[in-house]
Parts: structure tokens; C-alpha cells; sequence
């Protein structure tokens, strides 16, 4: 039995297949749209999964969507019945419904039913209860608290559930307009990031700052018991329709949605193109410090209700990886399960899952360990994309080997990290989620303090203070990070260890701290091996992994890939087992971006 979910009309959009309970394929639709976080539907998305499976959308039995107009029906009656939002926050929100209740006919032409083909049964989930399937159905554990805390979605922002075998039970939820995800969204878009899904940046400014203004930020958010909240209305706009939300085909649109009290609270907004200033900073530590506060709050209040041990974590906010870091430390949970896709892209894999086993009472036989569900490509693509690409190569001097041992590959891959190259490096199956985790990365020496500068201003072209993550040998976690378990996801964030420090300086934040991501032997062999090599090389089992592109989604094919090599300052490029390096680069070279001299043939070999 196949099952397709699907996240349409929001940001994120995305595809999954699951059969007979297991997943065989899972990718958002940014990566062939190439357009970060695109709304719509997810076309592509669904004909790369369908390919991945090798089936035609006949095959298909059960469509899970991971909306439901329907749901909480007589709250968004009552809601708009007292509240009195504006016209545009209704018209708004009809145009979406609209959207939605065009799913069924804009499926069949996705699928390429024919007019007499009966198509699939579909299968309307509710948007928090799809977070929540998410993060318990592939989860390892038998049982488990679990939350989802997100901006909002079908009217709900925040909800608890026990998990218990292949049955879930919703037994908590808070509604419109109170939520966290609208609070850290609001403080972002006052420090002057205003594009969909530009928290993250406010989370890497953080530890830049002190949090002076947490006294100042808390009264925006009131703490109720139990782990309830409540925001304090008079700082947003969202609730009365003063800012406009847009998910039509492409980019997420998003007005701001604080208001002229949070002004008054904190001084002038900062314009996206003023430059950060270190009251920005101390701003973005408050609000940091907050969204912890909060967080934990919350978590305490679902562990008081359920007693169970084991956390799974799911919506946007769950992406906070600094948060996540700290909740073994600030809860009483022992154990947390967060997938890699824990935003609105994993909603379409909780809507498939909950159908599985929620809807069709099947038992549970699935846990993701590891991200790589997308498509792969063969040597045969490769060959092709990069024969394209040939005398531009030749112009720069480039040299393409195919070296079709692996160990031989990984040994010349990190000698080149240990000299200090920077290095593209593409292999399998495309990651689902948000993070690069050893297929589409680029990777470099974490031991150099300036290879983090080098990498934002030359290649990654984007703001210095972001930080970079270190991939760790999964044996090795706790030599070099406190309190750490393994983590192939790259989602928690951890103090690496004082005297690892000056080991690794260009995976450490400045206060200390590594997003980390373990990789295991059995999940990413050859990702481990070139860790291996580099640890054989240097002493040190780390490697600085970001992803691999450059203001753009991460790379889904091989041409995507070598245009990114191509136009960035990169030094060399694996695509499978072919090795592409440009000539030397010097130092002052460097410094001034100037593109090398050709001197060089491309030398393509075999073997």
C-alpha cells in the first residue's frame, strides 16, 4: 500500500511516500523550484517521489494532507463573531481555504490520473496533529510525551499528545492568536530580517549579545499554569488582520506583524539594510532568553501532565536548536526525538503516518535514523552535467578525476580539508530537512579560526556572525562536546568542551557552543570514512559541514551543484566518485577574489 503526504498552500511545501509503512521517499519542493521555503503545491515533489518508487500516481491508494479546513470550526466562528478582525485577516484566509479546496483536482494532474483512473482517497489531517504523528511514528520510542509549538496552523499554535504504540492522543492544544512561534517571529522581523524563515539568523546573532532586555521582552508573553501562556495582544498585529500572509506559488510573503507598542517598548526598528549594532545583539539574546523561558514552560507543564520520559518535539519552533540543546538540562525529560524535517515540510510525513497508523490501525514498524530520502543521481548524470560544463572548466584551469576507490577518494579529499581547501561535496541521496548532512554540504577544516570568515564572505556570501556546524564521528561525540548524545540531525546545540576549544575554533560560536551532527558508520559509510581519513590525518574526528549552496536552496542536482562551484570560491568539488579541483589559490588571490589565470587543460581520467 502506497501513501503520499503532502504539505500544500504554506511555506515549506513538501512530498513523502510511504509503503506498507515504511518511507521510501521524502523531499520539499524548494529544492527543484529553487526558491527557499516555496508555498503552492508541491508538484515536482510528488512526480520525485512517485520516480524515486518507480510507480505511476495509479498506484497511489491514500493521499494525506496535512490541512483541514474544517478543524476548529466553532472557534474560528466565535473568534470572528467577537473579535472583529479587519477584512483584509478574513479575505486573507478565505483566498487560502480557496486554495486548499482546489487540492483534490490540482492532485490528479500532479499524479497524471486519466479521466477514468478512480484516484486516490484523501485524507484531510489537521495541521498540529500532523506535527505531532511526525514526531512520535518514526520516533524509536514505544511511548512519549509530545509537543508541537509552531507559528500556527488550522488555528492552533501549541499542542500536547501522548503517544502510546500506533495510537496518538491529542490532549491539549492552544489556539489563535496566542503563540510562540508568532513572538520569536515579531522580534525577528523588528531586527530587520524580514524574510520567511529568518529566525534562525536571530538565533545565531543571540550569543553575539547579553540579554539586558529580557525584563523588558518577558511581559510580552504571560505564563499561566500548567505550562499555558498567553501572548500580550497590544505588541502584534496578526490577531486583527494588520499585516498580510502570503502562500501563493513561490516565495512566502509576510508583512510585519509587530506593532507601534513594541516600538515604544524598545526604541526604532532596525531596516534590513541598517547594519547590526550591538543593541541588535542584545536584543536577539533577550528574545532568545525568552523563547527559552517560555519553552521550558511549556515542556514542564506537558512533562507534569504525562509523567512519561521521552519527549518528541516537532514545529517550527523545534528547529531552535539552542533550545533544544537544553531541554535534558531544564526538564525533566531524559530522551528527545526531534526528525529532521521538524517545520511545516515534516507535516506532509506526519499526515502520511497518521493515516498509516492513526486512520488504518496498522502497527508500527518505522523509525528514521538517518535523513536521506531524496533522489540520487547516477554516473551516468554526473558524466553528462559536468561534459556541459567543460570549456568554461577548461577556462579556469580545472582538473576532473574520476577515482573510483573510495578509501582513495576520501584519503585525497582530506588531505586537501588538512591544507586547507574548501570543498563541495555531493554523494547519494539528498537530505529531507533543513540541514546538510554530508550529501549536499560543503565541508573544511574546523581547526582553522579563519575558515568560518573564509567560508561566509567568499563562498556562502552571507552575514559573518552565522555560525558553522561540526559533522563528528559518532564515536567521538563526547570527547568533545558536555552533556552531548548522538544526534544525526544536526538539531541540538551543545557547549563544546573547554580545552576542544582551540581544537576546533571554526565549529565553536562565540559563546562556546556546536550544533552538532553525529555520523554513523552504518547510515553514511562514505561520509564516515572521509571523517575517518581526515581524524587519520589531523588527530581531530571533525569536519565543518555547511550546506551546499549560495543564498539559494540547498542543491539537488549535479549541474546545481557545479554552478554553485563554479560561480563561489570553492577550491574542489566531489560529485560521486568524480573530483574536480581548480587550480591553486594563493593567499593574496584569496584575500582580493580575483578568479586564477587558466593555465591548466581539463585532464579527465578513468580510474
Amino acid at each position: 500500500m502506497f501513501i503520499l503526504g503532502i504539505n500544500a498552500y504554506h511555506g515549506d511545501v513538501s512530498a513523502v511516500l510511504v509503503r506498507d509503512g515504511e518511507l521510501v521517499a521524502a523531499v520539499e519542493e524548494e529544492r527543484f523550484r529553487r526558491i527557499k521555503h516555496v508555498a503552492g503545491f508541491p508538484r515536482e515533489a510528488i512526480r520525485a517521489c512517485l520516480a524515486m518508487a518507480g510507480i505511476h500516481g495509479r498506484d497511489i491508494q491514500h493521499v494525506a494532507v496535512s490541512r483541514d479546513p474544517r478543524a476548529n470550526a466553532a472557534r474560528k466562528a466565535w473568534y470572528a463573531a467577537t473579535v472583529m478582525p479587519t477584512g483584509r485577516l478574513l479575505k486573507d484566509r478565505a483566498k487560502n481555504y480557496h486554495r486548499v479546496g482546489t487540492i483534490p483536482d490540482t492532485l490528479r494532474e500532479a499524479l497524471a490520473l486519466g479521466a477514468h483512473d478512480p484516484g486516490p482517497q484523501i485524507h484531510w489531517v489537521e495541521h498540529h496533529p500532523a506535527h505531532l504523528a511526525s514526531a512520535f511514528f518514526p520516533s524509536p520510542y514505544d511511548d512519549a510525551a509530545v509537543c508541537a509549538i509552531d507559528g500556527f496552523g488550522d488555528f492552533v499554535s501549541t499542542s500536547w499528545a501522548v503517544g502510546r504504540g500506533s495510537s496518538l492522543d491529542v490532549i491539549d492544544r492552544t489556539y489563535f492568536p496566542h503563540s510562540l512561534g508568532i513572538l520569536y517571529l515579531a522580534i525577528t522581523q523588528y531586527l530587520g530580517f524580514m524574510k520567511y524563515g529568518d529566525e534562525f539568523k536571530v538565533m545565531g546573532l543571540a550569543p553575539y549579545g547579553v540579554p539586558d532586555y529580557a525584563e523588558q521582552l518577558q511581559p510580552l508573553v504571560h505564563l499561566l499554569p500548567g505550562g499555558k501562556f498567553e501572548l500580550d495582544l497590544a505588541y502584534f498585529r496578526h490577531w486583527s488582520g494588520g499585516s498580510g500572509m502570503t502562500w501563493t506559488d513561490g516565495e512566502p510573503q509576510l508583512e510585519p506583524i509587530f506593532s507601534d507598542k513594541l516600538v515604544e517598548l524598545l526604541g526604532p526598528a532596525r531596516q534590513p539594510s541598517d547594519p547590526l549594532t550591538v543593541r541588535h545583539e542584545v536584543i536577539a539574546a533577550s528574545l532568545q532568553r525568552v523563547f527559552e523561558t517560555c519553552v521550558f514552560h511549556v515542556l514542564n507543564g506537558l512533562y507534569e501532565a504525562t509523567k512519561l520520559p521521552r519527549l518528541c518535539l516537532a514545529g517550527g519552533c523545534a528547529m531552535n536548536s539552542v533550545a533544544n540543546g537544553k531541554v535534558r538540562e531544564r526538564t525533566p525529560f531524559t530522551d528527545v526525538y526531534i526528525q529532521p524535517a521538524a517545520g511545516d515540510n515534516g507535516t506532509a510525513l506526519g499526515a502520511a503516518y497518521w493515516v498509516w497508523n492513526q486512520v488504518l490501525k496498522q502497527p508500527r514498524s518505522f523509525s528514521m535514523s538517518h535523513a536521506y530520502y531524496g533522489p540520487a543521481f547516477s554516473r551516468e548524470s554526473i558524466e553528462r552535467d559536468l561534459g556541459e560544463r567543460a570549456s568554461e572548466m577548461r577556462g579556469l584551469g580545472c582538473v576532473i578525476r574520476a577515482i573510483a576507490d573510495e578509501r582513495a577518494l576520501c584519503d585525497d579529499v582530506a588531505r586537501r580539508l588538512s591544507e586547507g581547501q574548501v570543498v563541495g561535496w555531493f554523494q547519494g541521496r539528498m537530505e529531507w530537512g533543513a540541514r546538510a548532512l554530508g550529501n549536499r554540504s560543503i565541508l573544511a577544516d574546523p581547526r582553522r579560526p579563519d575558515m568560518r570568515e573564509i567560508i561566509n564572505a567568499k563562498i556562502k556570501l552571507r552575514e559573518k556572525f552565522r555560525p558553522f556546524a561540526p559533522s563528528v564521528l559518532e564515536e567521538a561525540h563526547g570527547e568533545y562536546f558536555e552533556g552531548s548524545v548522538p544526534d544525526p540531525f544536526m538539531i541540538h546545540v551543545y557547549r563544546v568542551r573547554e580545552d576542544k576549544r582551540d581544537v576546533i575554533p571554526a565549529v565553536t560560536h562565540i559563546d562556546g557552543s556546536g550544533r552538532l551532527q553525529t555520523v554513523s558508520r552504518g547510515t553514511n559509510p562514505i561520509y564516515w570514512n572521509l571523517i575517518k581519513a581526515f581524524e587519520t590525518l589531523t588527530g581531530v574526528p571533525i569536519l565543518l559541514n555547511t550546506s551546499f549552496n549560495e543564498n539559494e536552496p540547498i542543491v539537488h542536482r549535479p549541474a546545481e551543484a557545479i554552478d554553485c562551484f563554479m560561480r563561489t570560491r570553492m577550491d574542489a568539488l566531489v560529485l560521486g566518485e568524480y573530483l574536480i579541483a581548480k587550480p591553486p589559490v594563493t593567499a593574496q588571490t584569496r584575500a582580493t577574489d580575483a578568479r586564477p589565470a587558466a593555465e591548466l587543460e581539463i585532464e579527465l581520467t578513468k580510474g
